[in-house]
């Protein structure tokens, strides 16, 4: 029987790697702010009705504080990334490409996990980590190599979005009080919606086009990209900690650009399908090292003291009420 643990990572892989695809797909009839104000304008809505009727309990004890860190979450984790990721491919990066820069990610977070979370990577992850940016590189190469007519300066765009999503991992790592993933997505999705719709007004590219296929790219980043990926990343995120979250980020270059190739034409030769195998040789790595210090230990049980100290909070909280 395959483990919870390995199906959510599946299924995380492949809905976040989707997000390219659908960014792709929408490109093709609309601007980056005009598919991104539609894909979160009628998602806000429904959450937040959704969050006035039956979802109220799930609200209670949520401070202003909370919801101003939750709304700067949701700037750096979706608008900021989003924005970058949509922007790069209407330039012309292909979604490969865009997804190849995207994995630089594990390395930048691994690096910042022992100073800012003390969560700190053991040799055998690093092992990993830099065997996952090797795999990377050699599909960049490729992809890279096989492009033309971009500018140079159009493949910072993706670079700039992984810095903002690595720093909305970390604010949420630092929370000091776990917020339920409902009330999360709503104040994420609704920040997102407010900031595309003002972009999209004011730069005139609020209309969607009549093309049903804009459409279609729309359902399809709403139900794969933001309920399962987006959402996917934070449960992995608070289950397996920042260091094995980010390694499964290898892996969406190249399944992106196998998806690409074969929906797209986009270029998948030797050297792409040597860096998939050297991706998944790094997760594995990586995982095996968590499974095998069973998520604790002085130097890799820095989220499960996260944890500990969340509930002794809340419990010494609920101790002190009258």
């Amino acid at each position: 029987m395959v483990p919870a643990n390995a199906l959510l990572s599946i299924a995380f892989v492949l809905c976040w790697s989707s997000g390219f695809i659908g960014a792709k797909l929408g490109a093709g009839s609309a601007a980056a702010v005009t598919v991104l104000m539609w894909r979160f304008l009628p998602l806000a809505a429904v959450l937040v009705v959704v969050a006035a009727t039956v979802g109220r309990a799930s609200w209670r004890g949520l401070t202003a504080r909370d919801a101003g860190r939750q709304a700067a979450i949701g700037v750096l984790s979706q608008s900021g990334y989003l924005l970058t990721v949509y922007y790069a491919i209407q330039l012309g990066v292909s979604s490969g490409t865009t997804a190849l820069i995207d994995g630089v990610q594990p390395l930048v977070a691994g690096a910042l996990a022992g100073p800012l979370l003390r969560q700190y990577v053991s040799p055998r992850q690093w092992l990993g980590l830099c065997l996952g940016v090797s795999g990377v590189a050699l599909v960049t190469l490729a992809d890279a190599a096989a492009t033309s007519g971009v500018a140079p300066w159009a493949y910072l765009v993706p670079f700039l979005g992984m810095l903002s999503l690595v720093a909305a991992t970390f604010l949420e790592s630092r929370s000091p009080a776990p917020v339920a993933p409902g009330v999360a997505m709503t104040v994420h999705c609704a920040t997102s919606a407010v900031l595309f719709t003002a972009l999209a007004v004011g730069t005139g590219a609020a209309a969607p086009p009549a093309e049903a296929g804009f459409w279609v790219a729309i359902s399809w980043l709403v139900v794969l990209s933001t309920f399962g990926g987006y959402g996917l990343y934070w449960i992995i995120l608070r289950r397996s900690g920042v260091t094995e979250v980010n390694a499964l980020m290898f892996l969406m270059a190249p399944v992106t650009a196998v998806w690409g190739a074969l929906m797209f034409g986009e270029p998948f030769g030797v050297q792409a399908a040597l860096g998939l195998g050297i991706g998944l040789a790094a997760v594995v790595i990586v995982q095996r090292e968590r499974g095998g210090r069973g998520g604790g230990g002085e130097r890799g049980g820095g989220m499960s003291r996260v944890r500990a100290v969340r509930r002794h909070r809340e419990a010494k909280a609920c101790g002190s009420r009258p």
